[in-house]
């Protein structure tokens, strides 16, 4: 009887203590009345990735060394979605990444894993990708949209593993659909064909030189450095940029298409304004009057 009457006195003090409840780490008490409106997710970004390798050595891979992430997608049929990191915690999938003013993005993002075997190198140095089944993209948009409601990612942060870290990465590849990511909306819209094909006769008639080539790609977001020269960490870029806006041809050079890609995507069409309607009022003619006879 007196443990009954403990309990229920402690149950009263929490009550008369309003919403103080027990919610704190380690059973601290913890107050929960006031919700500030200053806050956001700690996920800003969705990074995805390719695993080059089958399901079974993807497994161990990602749960037995120094490497992450928090979802694994397999290739099997029916695909399935394997949870390796709990979303609340950090994964190790990007390494000495960025984007824009944002670095090291594992501390800021979600890392989705998807098995895939890259690519082949041909006896002539090129790289052949091997495409994405439908059945696992079409499990994967589902995955893709319920992270992005649910942390508000913005669609300009749905990125490549490449994207973000092009000096050595270029996952997931030129055969990833990201133009029925953005005809879905998941993904920003793309460039408008005829704004491209207007500047691309522009810089094919004058080339933009290297210098505004590579700032266009850092407003972009890319990591590069402004050396004013075709180096090669313009080159890993600028072949990560055209895997991702014109797959057919990534050999990383500054092409007047690539370019023109690249300026309307830095340089976004304002939404034409609609001029307000003004309300005009009938005119009511004056009566008519007959002429005295």
């Amino acid at each position: 009887m007196k443990s009954l009457i403990t309990c229920a006195t402690a149950v009263a003090a929490l009550l008369l203590a309003g919403c103080s409840t027990l919610s704190g780490p380690g059973g601290v008490p913890v107050d929960t009345t006031y919700n500030s409106k200053g806050q956001d997710s700690r996920s800003l970004f969705l990074v995805l990735h390719y695993t080059v390798t089958d399901l079974q050595k993807s497994i161990r891979a990602l749960t037995e060394q120094e490497v992450s992430a928090h979802y694994l997608l397999s290739d099997t049929s029916p695909p399935k979605i394997y949870r390796l990191v709990d979303e609340n915690r950090r994964a190790w999938h990007s390494g000495a990444s960025g984007w824009k003013d944002n670095k090291r993005l594992n501390s800021s993002s979600i890392g989705i894993e998807i098995v895939h075997p890259g690519y082949v190198q041909t006896p002539d140095g090129r790289k052949l990708f091997a495409p994405f089944p439908k059945e696992q993209i079409d499990a994967l948009i589902p995955l893709v949209k319920d992270i992005v409601r649910r942390h508000e990612i913005k669609p300009e942060r749905i990125l490549g593993h490449g994207e973000v870290t092009p000096s050595y990465k270029e996952d997931p590849g030129p055969t990833f659909p990201w133009k029925l990511l953005a005809e879905l909306g998941i993904t920003p819209p793309l460039p408008d064909a005829a704004r491209v094909a207007t500047k691309q006769a522009e810089y094919e008639a004058t080339p933009l030189d290297m210098y505004n080539v590579q700032k266009m790609l850092a407003t972009h977001g890319y990591q590069v450095e402004l050396t004013g020269t075709m180096d090669a960490q313009t080159q890993r870029v600028l072949m990560n940029f055209q895997m991702r806006y014109r797959p057919g041809n990534y050999e990383g050079q500054p092409d007047a298409e690539s370019v023109a890609i690249l300026w309307v995507l830095t340089n976004p069409q304002a939404p034409s304004a609609t001029p307000p309607t003004t309300p005009t009022t009938p005119i009511t003619p004056p009566p008519t009057t007959t002429a005295p006879q």
